[in-house]
């Protein structure tokens, strides 16, 4: 895999963590997975060689460097068959929100851990009946003397079964316009009011998804993350590097099913040559490996746009690589399948998991038709439909 843009840290990096991807690898994960468990050994693991911190600043624990360096993280270790989903949310998402609006005791409290990965933090933002549009979250804050109180619902919510706390966006009213505003709060899990219910996945992963329900949340006056005024830019400083992140989980996943697809095609015989020699083999998987490596480029200039304070210039290259890798993985894991024929359906060979796995990276966090919409508007200056 030609690597000749990156710096050679960050191929070592690439090398280290590919390393630690194939002792654990795709079997682990979907005994993880039978068992209902969480890949506690591989998150501990990745979390004390420094990967899981790696964007996180070095004061308090953290690796110093950025999404470029997180991102090849998730991109390998999904390489291997075994991503971490979590790592889009804990310290891509929650980790750099609170790096760069957090006070200094959110920053004392929570950074090193999300760091060292003794502490994990979900992200709450999709609701019910908002879907796709931000504006109509509901969920709203309340001053109630020094305190918050928090009241709505979210869906689709990974990981809060092991989170120790969960960043809820909401809305606060306005003190000059009365109008809502978006706002963002450190939940603890023991929250009183702070309700959870998990919603059954076709899905086979280890995180879990989950409804809340928070009704009256009381908060105190420290659990608002930032400046309140500042809501939409901290909201955004979220929401970039969490596409950046689903690019990579999405790059890596087709990355491994590629991988397996080209293996068989080497070895698989029926008549005289082995198959992957035919064009009608081969072509596909080119063309597969050719989306790959241009997602993976989009993604590259979306982490350095970001790791360089361009925000809006991020926003544009997050939700293009997002799109591309979104839509190179559902291929690849489908052309894979389609390269073992019926072994591709079974369980010895794993892909067939992945074709539902596959679409994640399409949806989540936010569909293609919705970046489709962003670029028409945002880059091709084309009016609105909504």
């Amino acid at each position: 895999m030609s690597t000749d843009l990156e710096t050679e840290e960050h191929q070592a990096l690439r090398a280290a963590v590919a390393a630690l991807g194939k002792r654990y690898g795709r079997d682990y994960m979907t005994s993880v997975v039978r068992d209902g468990a969480h890949p506690r050994e591989l998150w501990t693991e990745a979390a004390k060689l420094g990967y899981l911190g790696v964007n996180l600043p070095e004061e308090y624990g953290g690796g110093g460097g950025g999404m470029a360096e997180l991102s090849i993280v998730l991109d390998e270790l999904g390489a291997a068959g075994s991503p971490l989903l979590m790592m889009v949310v804990s310290p891509a998402i929650c980790g750099t929100v609170i790096a760069r609006f957090g006070t200094d005791t959110q920053k004392r409290q929570w950074l090193p851990g999300l760091a060292d990965g003794s502490l994990t933090m979900a992200f709450g933002i999709t609701e019910p009946d908002a879907g796709s549009n931000s504006h109509r979250i509901t969920t709203t804050a309340r001053k109630d003397g020094g305190d918050w109180l928090l009241t709505g619902r979210k869906v689709f919510v990974s990981g809060v079964d092991i989170a120790d706390a969960t960043l809820i966006v909401g809305r606060t009213e306005d003190a000059r316009s009365g109008r809502l505003k978006p706002c963002l709060f450190i939940v603890p899990r023991d929250a009183p009011g702070f309700g959870r219910s998990q919603i059954d996945m076709e899905l086979q992963a280890p995180e879990k998804q989950f409804e809340l329900v928070l009704d009256d949340v009381r908060l105190p006056a420290d659990a608002l993350v930032g400046d309140e005024d500042a809501g939409l830019l901290q909201l955004f400083a979220g929401l970039n590097p969490e596409r950046i992140m689903t690019a990579a989980f999405g790059i890596g996943m087709g990355r491994y099913a590629l991988g397996r697809a080209v293996d068989y095609a080497k070895t698989r015989q029926v008549w005289k040559e082995p198959i992957g020699s035919h064009q009608a083999i081969a072509h596909p998987l080119a063309q597969a490996h050719i989306e790959l490596e241009l997602a993976r480029l989009m993604m590259q200039k979306a982490a350095r746009l970001y790791d360089d304070g361009d925000d809006i210039g991020a926003g544009e290259a997050a939700n293009m690589a997002k799109y591309a890798a979104g839509e190179a993985c559902v291929k690849a894991v489908d052309q894979a399948v389609h390269t073992l024929g019926g072994n591709g359906l079974t369980r010895e060979y794993g892909l067939a998991s992945l074709i539902t796995a596959a679409r994640v990276a399409r949806i989540a966090p936010v569909s293609r038709e919705m970046i489709l919409n962003y670029v028409s508007h945002q880059s091709l200056g084309l009016p609105k439909s909504y």
